[in-house]
């Protein structure tokens, strides 16, 4: 059977429970055999995590906020239409698109791992595959918000969607005012990562 020995000596035995810290062992491992370099697996991080993954999101915030046609096909089939930009594949096959109103705010959380839409946000930052914040965003999503500096009026309700191996959630904030004369490159912008998660809000021109 698969494991069913006694060999100690190998990798997988002396790396540590928790998921990050494994994570880091094999990293120092495959450094010290030469077989990585950190610089750039960093820069290669940084790039999925902060550039090419949450602009792909931009672009259809952006084009969502301009574009009242799209947006109302984004709100019935958003599997369909980010297709049709070519953000799909593994991670984004099922995307569902909600809005943010004055009366809503939405929130996505994934309560079981951390389900994410990798076509359209790149790879999920640390903080969203945490506990802590798996456990609070349901619990107290008021909360969440406030540590995000995020403070909402009484009157605007807070929905929080569960992300899960099926379906994957892209927020789209609210159109900041003052960006009525702001072409689509302008106003991809002022769309954040944390603001398609619901952890934020697009930036002010």
């Amino acid at each position: 059977m698969p494991h069913d020995h006694h060999d100690h000596d190998h990798a997988h035995a002396l790396l540590p429970p928790d998921p990050a810290l494994r994570v880091r062992a094999l990293e120092t491992i495959l450094t010290e055999k030469g077989l990585i370099d950190p610089a750039a697996l960093d820069e290669i991080i940084d790039t999925y995590e902060n550039r090419i993954g949450p602009r792909n999101g931009a672009h259809v915030v952006a084009r969502a906020w301009s574009d009242p046609a799209f947006r109302t096909a984004l709100l019935e089939d958003a599997t369909a239409v980010v297709s049709e930009l070519g953000y799909y594949g593994r991670q984004g096959e099922h995307m569902v698109a909600v809005e943010n109103t004055d009366a809503v705010h939405n929130m996505v959380v994934c309560t079981l791992c951390s389900c994410y839409p990798w076509p359209l946000l790149g790879i999920p930052p640390g903080w969203y595959k945490s506990d802590a914040y798996r456990a609070r965003a349901v619990r107290e999503p008021r909360k969440v918000l406030a540590d995000f500096g995020v403070t909402l009026p009484e009157t605007t309700a807070v929905r929080v969607w569960d992300s899960t191996a099926e379906v994957r959630y892209l927020v789209i904030p609210q159109r900041p005012a003052g960006t009525e004369g702001m072409d689509e490159a302008a106003l991809m912008d002022l769309v954040t990562r944390d603001s398609m998660i619901g952890t934020g809000l697009a930036l002010n021109p």
